[in-house]
């Protein structure tokens, strides 16, 4: 059987770049060796590529997945991509298991259609509307999605006037209010703001993390999340329930204490199931999703179905929300990593099929 060669993107510049090790070690133990040849590329936190020997069985730690110590590794400029096997052939397809800015925005999946390479998951346009939360949400207002009021600044803009920009906020939004890093996931630079202080640190700590921050009005609903699987024809998952006993589902709920209670499948009614299936594959065909992503919804007292966001790249452990989701469904995580490659191998099949000259 002739085994098809991955290549394993992970790490990256970006401060997810520790999750993004955590789901590159879940992957490489979760792969059939019969059907695949593990091609790994650590990508540093300052940025440099490194390449490493192929991968053969388990691999214990994160610590052997930072290639940077070991003696077969060696630096390589990312558009080597195209010739990333010992023997010097090219990958069949690239698996980009990167999250936030630098790898879940387009960047990478930008430079792979410069490379013709197939690979895994959301397209440039995909995955820098996902990415950005502004953006997303004028994509999700233009489909016609329920969404909570949110405001926008620009780093320079609350620099020239920054008193101004909190008075947008509480005139517009009030509080509570959430303030957000626009381009990042992972819940990393979130906060609740209860009063005027509380916003104040919270943007300042948003906008180390990113130029444009998004704030957004907070409101009492449970939250409710449902994976999406495809290309053209979406499908989609069971719906799950995060419960977290913090005050908010934040990064260290969702990575340090695993404080926080995921409800699989959620507690819902057959009729907002339906509704959430079709507002998640809208929201999906919104952003012109392909491969994967996690649509997340509040959903109110009274019924109501709000979209929060959508996570083109979600974490990926067997542990994590969009893998379980899937299971409930009757899809395993190893088989689930291989219909994401076939998706994104036929997505590049049809895309070569697309005239580039008259």
């Amino acid at each position: 059987m002739v085994r098809i060669k991955l290549g394993l993107l992970y790490g990256g510049k970006s401060a997810e770049h520790q999750v993004s090790l955590q789901t590159a070690l879940a992957v490489i133990n979760a792969l059939n060796g019969e059907k695949f040849e593990v091609h790994p590329v650590y990508i540093t936190e300052n940025g440099e590529w490194i390449r490493g020997e192929i991968i053969e069985g388990k691999v214990q730690g994160v610590e052997e997945l930072t290639l940077t110590e070991k003696a077969t590794a060696k630096a390589i400029s990312p558009t080597s991509l195209s010739t990333l096997s010992q023997e010097g052939e090219a990958v069949d397809v690239v698996f980009p298991l990167l999250h936030g800015p630098n790898g879940e925005d387009g960047t990478v999946q930008g430079m792979l259609e410069l490379l013709n390479i197939p690979y895994v998951g959301n397209g440039v346009l995909g995955s820098a509307a996902g990415m950005d939360k502004v953006i997303m949400k004028n994509l999700f207002a233009q489909a016609g999605l329920k969404q909570v009021k949110y405001v926008h600044f620009l780093k320079m803009d609350w620099k020239n006037n920054e008193v101004a920009a909190y008075r947008e906020v509480e005139q517009e939004l009030g509080y509570p209010c959430f303030v957000k890093p626009a381009n990042l996931g992972s819940s990393v630079g979130i906060n609740k703001c209860t009063n005027r202080e509380e916003l104040v640190n919270a943007f300042e700590e948003a906008f180390q993390f990113d130029r444009k921050i998004i704030v957004e009005e907070g409101i009492t609903a449970r939250e409710v999340e449902i994976g999406v699987l495809g290309n053209d024809a979406p499908s989609c998952s069971v719906v799950g329930e995060i419960v977290a006993k913090t005050d908010f589902y934040d990064y260290k709920s969702k990575y340090q204490d695993g404080d926080t209670a995921l409800i699989i499948p959620a507690e819902i009614s057959k009729e907002t199931y339906v509704r959430m299936e079709e507002e998640a594959i809208k929201a999906f065909k919104a952003i012109d999703g392909s491969g994967l992503v996690r649509a997340d919804f509040f959903l109110t007292e009274d019924g109501s179905l709000v979209i929060n966001e959508v996570n083109t790249m979600p974490g990926f452990t067997p542990f994590s929300m969009f893998p379980l989701l899937w299971e409930h469904k009757g899809v395993p995580y190893s088989e689930l990593i291989e219909k994401l490659v076939e998706l994104g191998m036929e997505r590049h099949a049809e895309k070569q099929q697309i005239k580039h000259t008259m």
